[in-house]
């Protein structure tokens, strides 16, 4: 049976948990996907990056990537995503990703269609600190394409 654990944290990410999640006797591969700070883009230099979220809505596109995965390369296995949200510098953990499967082949393919899909779908911000002092925000989640017939969200506003 397929397992997902999906999540946005504001505290570092842990590359073990994911590692454990994935993990099982039925699993022969586990393929992991890491990504972090690095200290340059696009010819400038980067002391760090801030990443923002639309929390309500993360975990329902998280939850939808990982189920998708499961149901193009394997119904078996095992699948472990999660964002950090705030402030990182230069080598900081941004995303995990792990799956475990009972070959190699599908582990590949999930892990590189997570992060593809995580990409193009997630409602999340990235804004990057320069050394110059300067910061920018970068490409996003456009909102308005986001598919509410697939997801639901109640915000209840107390005065």
């Amino acid at each position: 049976m397929a397992q997902i654990f999906t999540g946005l944290s504001e505290t570092p990410l842990s590359i073990d948990a994911a590692a454990d999640f994935v993990n099982g006797d039925k699993n022969g591969a586990l393929n992991m996907f890491i990504g972090k700070v690095r200290n340059h883009n696009l010819g400038r230099e980067v002391l760090g990056v801030s990443y923002d979220a639309f929390a309500p809505m993360v975990k329902a596109v998280f939850d939808d990537i990982c189920v998708e995965a499961i149901e193009k390369f394997d119904n078996e296995m095992r699948c472990y995503l999660t964002h950090f949200k705030g402030r990182l510098e230069i080598g900081g953990i941004s995303v995990v990703i792990a799956v475990g499967s009972a070959h190699r082949e599908p582990s590949f393919q999930a892990c590189r269609y997570i992060i593809e899909e995580l990409k193009k779908r997630a409602p999340i911000w990235k804004k990057e600190h320069y050394i110059d002092g300067d910061d920018e925000w970068l490409g996003a989640v456009n909102l308005r394409e986001w598919d509410a017939t697939k997801h639901c969200c109640l915000f209840v506003v107390r005065g």
